[in-house]
């Protein structure tokens, strides 16, 4: 038998993935999890965490390579906390993902579906439209990037593949102006300090939106930050301060002020034009969305006739893409400011057949049936958690046609999946979608239908 103690070194090959992306070996029964392999090599492992029937590990020498493997083309890889999957090739990542969604319909959902191939993005390089960067004074400066690992330490990222090059100008210039006036970073510990995040926003038009979350009401030589950010970036549409007094975790605060511009982009998605300031959400990757929303458009089935149900509608995108295919959409979203926003978007884009409810998802969708509404096609698209347990039953007591379900999390996914199975509902299609190209997250639709045997 192996001394399976901390410290201790093993041969193993790496046989799966984990749903944050890392590699998965097996010691004697126990589950080893080691970070920044691929399925198939084999490596010497040093084991750094030991319980009862699972540990986490550090490969120390590689025996058997996988032809998957590629250099990292990022220098903070391994030590930021952003990505999880720059050590293998674009296609060897979407297999993973593949087989993510797979076990966790199967393992959780109990339910096995032919999937097609995760649907990769056409370029997984400088994607992200929205960028939070935390700013820190630490042992290494003023560092103004990403948090490390499991930490509130924050690390200086002078680049990152992820984010567009207007980002990196704008980050570079706004850490020359805090350095050149002396502006202290807040610290989490004390509570003192005024910088606190630089929030970057990017439009698929080449525009670009700066927010400074600042802990005060005023941002000391404002004129000298809009200067630099405007040298710096050309498409520089706006600066806005948001103040954040609070001891929180929280990024934004509730007051805003325009320091030069606007404070909102337009963006064009799916044919429609929606505008953005500060706090409306909007998913990071505009191309992959429009792919995501085709999927979801094409589950749905619409003739033209139905009337739809959009639970966690936020600002009404996906509400607005049924809408023009749809007779009646109903949206609901429990956050006031994006309810404003999505019937302002169906202003804006001149669609007169959708309707939005601010509301908790089960609590309209139950007012909505008290009120006879018979949609014959819900969709929800909730956040990480999934849909609350009442929710499933109501929503098939309702009795639509279809279900389309859109999620950022295939676990939560799958256990929905079975709770609606028991309600009468099967799943017949899935298809998965990367969102998040060298991150472990991947979005998945599944689309249920009415269980005639049951």
């Amino acid at each position: 038998m192996a001394d399976i103690r901390k410290n201790t070194v093993h041969t193993l090959d790496i046989t799966g993935y984990t749903a944050e992306g890392m590699g998965v070996a097996r010691l004697e029964g126990r589950v080893v999890f080691v970070p920044c392999t691929i399925q198939g090599e084999r490596w010497r492992v040093r084991l750094e965490k030991v319980n009862k029937n699972v540990a986490w590990g550090r490969g120390v020498e590689l025996l058997l390579p996988s032809p998957e493997r590629i250099e990292s083309d990022c220098p903070l890889y391994g030590k930021c906390g952003g990505c999880q999957f720059r050590h293998m090739t674009y296609a060897e990542e979407l297999r993973a993902k593949a087989q993510r969604i797979a076990d966790a319909l199967e393992r959780v959902g109990h339910v096995r579906l032919d999937l097609p191939p995760v649907l990769g993005a056409a370029d997984p390089l400088r994607y992200r439209n929205k960028v939070q960067f935390p700013v820190s004074q630490n042992r290494q400066g003023l560092s103004i990037g990403y948090y490390r690992p499991r930490s509130h330490d924050v690390l200086d990222a002078p680049d990152c593949p992820l984010q567009p090059q207007a980002v990196t100008r704008l980050r570079g210039a706004f850490q020359a102006w805090m350095q050149a006036h002396g502006l202290p970073a807040y610290d989490e510990g004390t509570g003192r300090g005024l910088i606190r995040h630089l929030y970057v926003r990017t439009s698929s038009r080449g525009e670009s939106l700066v927010c400074v979350v600042a802990n005060g009401d005023k941002l000391p030589c404002a004129d000298a930050l809009v200067d630099s950010l405007r040298r710096a970036e050309p498409g520089l549409a706006g600066v806005v301060l948001n103040v954040n007094t609070r001891d929180t975790n929280v990024i934004l605060g509730d007051r805003y002020a325009v320091l030069w511009g606007q404070d909102w982009l337009e963006e064009e998605l799916c044919q429609l034009t929606f505008r953005l300031s500060v706090p409306s959400f909007f998913q990071i990757n505009r191309a992959q969305t429009e792919v995501l929303y085709g999927v979801a458009l094409d589950f749905a089935g619409l003739t033209g006739a139905e009337t739809v149900l959009d639970l966690y509608c936020g600002i009404g995108t996906i509400s607005l893409a049924l809408a023009r295919r749809a007779g009646r959409v109903i949206g609901a979203e429990i956050v006031p400011q994006a309810v404003d926003d999505a019937m302002e978007n169906a202003r804006r884009n001149g669609i007169t057949n959708a309707e939005f409810f601010c509301g908790d998802a089960g609590a309209v969708a139950r007012k909505l049936d008290a009120e006879g509404v018979r949609p014959q096609v819900i969709c929800v698209d909730p956040p990480r958690k999934g849909l609350a347990p009442e929710v499933p039953a109501i929503l098939a007591g309702m009795a639509p046609e279809r279900i389309v379900y859109v999620s950022c999390d295939p676990a939560t996914l799958a256990r929905d999946v079975d709770r609606f199975v028991q309600l009468g509902y099967r799943p017949v299609r899935a298809q998965g979608v990367d969102l998040f190209p060298r991150t472990a997250h991947v979005e998945t639709v599944v689309m249920l239908e009415q269980n005639p045997t049951l």
